[in-house]
């Protein structure tokens, strides 16, 4: 029986009728999966061991043999009793999947994209189409997951592949005169992959051949635009090349007329640049080599992802640090100059820079201090065209430096990897919209460097984000576990018993300590043994940089409990020392709030206001706008300490306009409506059951009879903990009790003992004492604090309120 393997999806196989073959359970195709990613040699049944569990059981061995059984019995049912395997068979220490070259998907789609060079261009797209057909999602799609190490690498192979294909067949449509046909898939190609710049020439391309000249100029607007603004790189020689021809109407640009005759060669190669395709398949009789073998071994590490060539930033160097400082993205009208200039001619050095006050800014703080997106602009702080006039001379040393390290550093070099961390750190300073992207592009970069399968790498990419952090709910919670998933399994891949890796270790512990900030459950969590971890390490090897990262670390690992506030008091003022000794600007104001915060929480308003002044001033001087949020939500938590409620909402409402866009959802989501529940509790207010966070809200103009419309604020993750004040609010007395049965642990956070001093206050006017008691119990050891007040942004009184029996 002849047996067909799938790879370019979830793991299948069928017989030679196309009926799928039953293969179990997930470690039957897990098996199966490793010996094809095996591509025919043997893997030492130890290796199955170790790739199929993180911890292996006693028996495994035996399971992997059960495995293999049943394996063989689904492939090969018609196999006579106690005859050698053919198609699995075992050789050596292991097993083998002696699949012939044809019956893996995989690899029958390298061998076509291999064909394809030389094929008239309708063989070509014919051949291109039904090899894209192979695919049914992302190859080994099943074990893309966590502890899936051993298909990472071929993953990532078979996807820039896939990528590359896409491509293939947009270039032999242009070629057969179909260019409206190539366009809506690569429009989609793009949206998914902004980074590959000859899909963005193949899609102008396609357009200006459809007499679509102002359409094919704005997609090339489009790609100057996310190349510079997202990445920081000047467009290549070819897209600039293409923008001049398109405006000129150069005669290149159309389609030869023995065009459809010709082999298929790549539209995008010209002049000495690479070819993207794949190369000729491997001699008939053997298995497909990898597209990236030379000398006949295979690479261990995939195609260079595109998003990390692309991104690449030059060092620029100063005093032994350095200095990534993007450029800021060109205003609209820029957009639209050509990227080469004058009458069509080529030019062979970098456009003209944006004006000076569209440059880059120069760096402000000491020493190579790196600026944080916490201490970011954003819009509507004071940021945005209120940065004085930058030389040109700035301009034009970013545009040369940028240009000469695209030049002289080669595209697969893992430098520009790392150099993109650096871009990205930086990116986030220019507001909320960049401190978004810098978020969502740094899981990309991580995921890059990963597909390296070089630990050392991934390390220093996790690790150089060290970014000073204040608040303890994470923006992105599925960014962040992806980031903790890989510091962890770069963490087990970096050499063991080495001290020359442990600043890396330092810095991936910090980070997952950061990463993991606000858990539920403090006590049984990574984040605070990885902080111990962490700050020991730092401590040891001495080094200033790493211990102010590892102490934030310590820092957001230190709500396991209620009343640490004095714990976290010596955190910020060891921070203050030791970036002031250092010129470490960003980590002396984040040693300045978490004081602020924890003054506030002990009562001692004075000295919150002092650390709040020493902030502010730092801000001012070293261009830090962001810190002004948090020091103005501690105004309006220092009226309600004051007994001027009224002053205090105004306040609030005012500072959480300053919040909007900020790029910190983190912090925003339902921080207003819970900082009003607060302030009218403290001074026994009647609670609105429907507080509106906008004091002047547009009502909706099209209201849908048929919905039920909550006019409910959005108390966003703390609904929980307003939720029994407004049905009380409401005479629902029963659901209210309810409600507060059902409340969870809250998250251990800068809001720890507000949500508890919440709890207690709704038991006790619910007369429910169980939870009246049980609320009291975890808020007793911060009897002495102001409740709230921890966070730096609101307060509900002194906790000893909500410990003793009110009427």
């Amino acid at each position: 029986m002849r047996v067909v393997f799938g790879v370019l999806g979830p793991t299948v196989a069928w017989d030679e009728h196309g009926r799928e073959l039953a293969l179990k359970g997930p470690r039957h195709r897990a098996v199966l999966a490793r010996l094809i990613v095996a591509r025919r040699r043997v893997v030492p049944v130890s290796r199955l061991v170790e790739d199929l569990w993180t911890e292996p059981p006693a028996g495994a061995v035996g399971a992997v043999q059960t495995f293999v059984a049943a394996l063989r019995r689904a492939l090969e049912p018609d196999r006579p009793p106690r005859t050698p395997a053919r198609l699995l068979v075992t050789e050596g220490p292991g097993y083998a999947l002696r699949a012939a070259p044809d019956t893996v998907d995989a690899w029958r789609f390298e061998t076509a994209l291999g064909t394809v060079a030389g094929l008239p261009a309708p063989a070509a797209l014919s051949t291109l189409e039904e090899a894209l057909g192979w695919w049914r999602g992302p190859a080994y799609a099943e074990f893309a997951g966590e502890g899936e190490d051993w298909s990472r690498a071929e993953r990532a192979r078979l996807a820039e592949l896939r990528l590359q294909a896409v491509e293939r067949r947009a270039e032999t449509l242009l070629a057969l005169g179909r260019p409206a046909d190539a366009v809506p898939d690569l429009d989609a190609h793009l949206t998914d992959h902004p980074w590959r710049e000859d899909a963005w020439c193949l899609l102008a391309l396609a357009l200006y051949r459809q007499h679509r000249q102002g359409d094919a100029l704005a997609v090339l607007r489009r790609a100057r635009t996310v190349l510079t603004t997202q990445l920081g790189v000047d467009p290549g020689p070819h897209l600039r090349r293409l923008q001049s021809d398109i405006l000129t109407q150069s005669p290149t640009l159309d389609l030869p007329p023995t065009q459809n005759n010709e082999a298929a060669a790549p539209l995008t190669e010209g002049r000495g640049e690479r070819r993207t395709h794949p190369s000729r398949p491997a001699p008939s009789g053997e298995a497909p080599a990898p597209l990236t073998q030379g000398r006949g071994e295979r690479r261990t590490h995939p195609p260079r992802p595109a998003p990390a060539g692309e991104a690449a930033i030059p060092p620029i160097q100063g005093r032994g640090e350095r200095r990534t400082h993007p450029p800021r993205p060109a205003p609209a009208d820029e957009a639209a100059v050509p990227l080469t200039q004058g009458r069509g001619e080529r030019r062979t050095h970098p456009p003209r820079p944006a004006p000076a006050d569209e440059a880059a800014a120069p760096p402000t703080q000491g020493r190579g201090e790196r600026r944080s997106p916490l201490f970011a602009g954003g819009p509507g702080n004071g940021v945005a065209g209120d940065d004085p006039p930058v030389p040109d001379a700035t301009a034009q040393l970013w545009t040369r430096a940028a240009e000469s390290y695209h030049r002289t550093v080669a595209e697969g070099a893992r430098t520009r990897l790392h150099s993109t961390i650096g871009l990205l750190r930086n990116l986030a300073v220019t507001g909320g919209a960049g401190l978004a992207e810098a978020r969502r592009h740094r899981t990309a970069a991580i995921t890059a460097a990963e597909e390296f399968a070089d630990p050392e790498l991934t390390a220093r990419v996790i690790g150089a984000y060290d970014v000073p952090a204040i608040w303890t709910r994470v923006d992105d919670p599925t960014a962040a576990a992806h980031i903790v998933a890989a510091a962890e399994r770069t963490l087990r891949a970096l050499p063991a018993g080495t001290r020359a890796h442990d600043p890396a270790r330092c810095r991936l512990l910090a980070t997952i300590a950061l990463e993991t900030r606000g858990a539920a459950d403090a006590h049984g969590g990574r984040g605070p043994d990885a902080a111990r971890e962490a700050e020991a390490l730092a401590r040891r090897l001495d080094d200033p940089t790493l211990l102010a990262f590892a102490l934030n670390g310590t820092f957001m690992q230190s709500f396991t409990r209620a009343g640490l506030a004095p714990r976290r008091d010596a955190i910020g003022a060891e921070l203050v020392e030791l970036a002031a000794r250092h010129g470490l600007v960003t980590y002396e104001v984040l040693g300045h709030l978490i004081r602020l915060q924890a003054h506030a929480a002990l009562g001692d308003l004075a000295g919150a206001d002092r650390h709040a002044k020493a902030a502010d001033h730092l801000a001012e001087r070293h261009e830090l706008p962001l810190v002004g949020v948090f020091t103005e939500w501690y105004g309006a938590l220092r009226l309600s300490a004051a007994g001027r409620p009224a002053e205090a909402e105004t306040a609030y409402r005012a500072a959480a306009t300053r919040l909007e866009g900020a790029g910190m959802p983190g912090l925003e989501h339902g921080l207003l409506p819970l900082a009003l529940l607060c302030l009218r509790l403290t001074h026994d207010l009647p609670t609105d059951p429907n507080p509106n966070p906008n004091p002047n809200p547009n009502p909706n103009p099209n209201p849908n009879p048929d919905q039920d419309q909550d006019p409910r604020p959005d108390y966003g993750p703390y609904r929980p903990w307003a939720e029994p004040f407004t049905l009380l609010a409401a005479g629902r007395r029963t659901e209210a009790r309810t409600a507060l049965r059902a409340l969870p642990e809250p998250p251990h956070d800068l809001l720890y003992e507000a949500c508890l001093a919440l709890e207690a206050e709704a038991a006790r006017r619910l007369g429910d004492h169980d939870a009246l008691e049980r609320a009291r119990d975890r808020l007793r050891p911060a009897a002495a604090e102001l409740a709230g007040a921890g966070s730096g942004l609101l307060t509900l009184g002194p906790v000893e309120r909500y410990l003793t029996d009110r009427p």
